[in-house]
């Protein structure tokens, strides 16, 4: 940071303390995120999630010297790749942000604040903490050092960890309970005499010292209670114990933890939501990128797993652009009476070149557009355009457009050729069953499908071993490409494809394929992985635990 004072006060900005709740993302206030989005400086508690920390400076724009540092980096990453023998580009580093996080340091936090307002040059400082900054003494001295200073601050609630992560647990308060955070000291006397439930915010270390010190004032050691562990978030787990025996709980208790005691509460399993999710804890594996498996991947969130992204295709600009060029060019001079795009990559190919040459959507003036499927289609509207021609929900491949493409009527359409802007392994089903209806077809390259570069050795066993409990596959060319960069999923990974062409590229490398939906789309494609999971898991016939592998012991000699 740096020691330069402004003139004068007034060119400050504020000081925002701001709750950042339990850890879920999704339970920010509005206001919190409001605030986080439009500001760019934080101090933030080490407990605080990365999940959260994405969304600080969201609306804020990258300075250009980031951006331009970052294409510097990827450039020195590609030719040290090349160097090495690689024959493709590897993936791109997660882009830059305005985002600045400093720890805070609580020897001089107000100085610290002090120094990052001028650093923000005018815009707040967010002092961003875990939990409700209100609930927290150490947050409330903040506060009054820095009302003392005479900065301008503001206080944005969040949810309590003691307050909400119960909910999450199944663990029914009722009407009446007392909540308290022991990581910063305890009046013992006054929790053991209190309104039960009680619901303790506490670390792994001060478990032995809330069973000791309530059983020494009157409370049974037989009284059930339950730890949180990751609250609200797709690693929570909640572990049984009693009073007595908190202190002895063999399982890991990273971070800030949930403790609910004090009295019997109904069935857990009747109340326990979050946790009980078709997919609630398991990690699945996308294969694609982070970009485009983003709605894929809130999909899965919602059923509790925990997705995974591993591009398996980069996409390069065609060999031979002059092709493009002129698919282009007869738009504008009426070649074509159809475009017909089979992909959102083709869409961003077609508008990418349009935008080069100075056109836009009035060129496009006269031209019925068709997509192949759903996501296509909002592809194009996303354009400013509409697409005229879809196929049905339950056939949205090659032959389901074909079925619905009308033919070629000389007497009626002056122009009797479509275009095909696409990949360079696109399949001749589509170009056959066009011309078989009477249609003259350009079939032109608008980028080629290349092999990504291997994920990395972590990823790669994990997907041997078994450390992912399923994959989601969208095209027979991620089953191909998948495999062929990281090998095959283990047995125990369910295997999931999106329809009757992907099956059988999975079954041609010998995987067994479990779930395919009635539909050919990606929600779909979720909904009937929830559906087969949960009917295992009624069954009782999950795959089995993935076997961690012993880590070899070093001989010793013997004296």
């Amino acid at each position: 940071m740096s020691n330069a004072v402004p003139d004068t006060q007034s060119e400050l900005g504020k000081v925002v303390f701001v709750g950042a709740g339990p850890g879920n993302p999704d339970l920010l206030t509005v206001r919190a995120r409001e605030v986080l989005e439009a500001n760019a400086i934080a101090i933030v508690d080490e407990e605080v999630s990365s999940g959260i920390r994405d969304v600080v400076a969201r609306a804020v724009p990258v300075p250009q010297e980031l951006l331009d540092a970052a294409e510097e980096e990827y450039a020195r990453i590609c030719a040290e790749a090349k160097e090495a023998g690689a024959r493709r580009k590897p993936p791109r580093p997660a882009p830059p942000t305005a985002a600045v996080f400093y720890a805070p340091q609580s020897e001089d936090i107000v100085a610290q604040l002090r120094e990052g307002l001028v650093e923000a040059d005018g815009l707040d400082v967010i002092r961003l903490v875990s939990g409700n900054p209100l609930n927290r003494e150490s947050i409330k001295e903040e506060i009054s050092a820095v009302a003392a200073e005479g900065l301008e601050f503001q206080v944005v609630p969040g949810m309590s960890l003691p307050s909400t992560v119960p909910s999450f647990a199944g663990l029914a308060l009722g009407a009446t309970y007392t909540e308290a955070d022991i990581t910063e000291g305890a009046d013992w006397d006054a929790l053991a005499s209190a309104t039960q439930p009680l619901v303790l915010q506490a670390t792994a270390a001060d478990l032995s010292v809330i069973s000791r010190e309530l059983i020494e004032r009157g409370m049974s050691a037989d009284i059930e209670a339950y730890v949180t562990v990751h609250g609200t978030t797709r690693l929570q787990r909640t572990h049984e114990t009693t009073l007595g025996t908190l202190g002895k709980l063999d399982a890991e208790l990273p971070g800030d933890l949930v403790v609910t005691l004090g009295r019997s509460f109904d069935d857990r399993s009747k109340y326990s939501w979050w946790e009980n999710r078709p997919l609630y804890g398991w990690r699945v594996l996308v294969p694609r990128t982070k970009e485009q498996a983003a709605a894929m991947s809130a999909r899965l969130a919602g059923y509790g797993a925990i997705p995974q992204s591993v591009p398996t295709i980069s996409v390069e600009p065609p060999r031979n652009p002059a092709q493009m060029d002129r698919a282009i060019k007869g738009i504008v001079e009426g070649r074509y009476k159809w475009i017909v795009f089979t992909s959102v990559n083709a869409v961003s190919a077609v508008w990418n070149k349009i935008a080069e040459l100075g056109l836009d959507a009035r060129d496009f003036a006269g031209v019925h557009l068709a997509a192949v499927g759903t996501k296509t289609a909002d592809a194009i509207r996303a354009k400013g355009m509409v697409p005229e021609l879809l196929p049905n929900k339950r056939k949205q491949n090659a032959e389901g457009l074909v079925e619905v493409f009308p033919n070629y009527v000389e007497d009626i359409d002056a122009v009797g050729r479509v275009l095909l802007p696409r990949a360079d392994i696109a399949g001749d089903a589509l170009v056959t069953g066009l011309e078989e209806l009477g249609w003259d077809v350009d079939d032109v390259v608008a980028y080629r499908t290349v092999r990504a570069a291997p994920p990395s050795a972590e990823i790669r066993d994990m997907i041997k071993s078994g450390g992912f409990d399923a994959v989601a596959f969208t095209s027979g060319s991620t089953v191909r490409n998948l495999v062929g960069i990281a090998g095959k999923p283990h047995a125990r990974t369910i295997i999931a494809c999106i329809g009757p062409s992907t099956k059988a590229a999975a079954e041609e490398l010998g995987l067994r394929v479990d779930v395919v939906p009635e539909v050919a789309e990606v929600p779909a494609l979720i909904d009937a992985l929830a559906e087969h999971v949960a009917a295992l898991r009624a069954a009782g016939n999950l795959p089995a635990p993935r076997k961690k592998r012993r880590s070899r012991k070093k001989a010793t000699k013997s004296a």
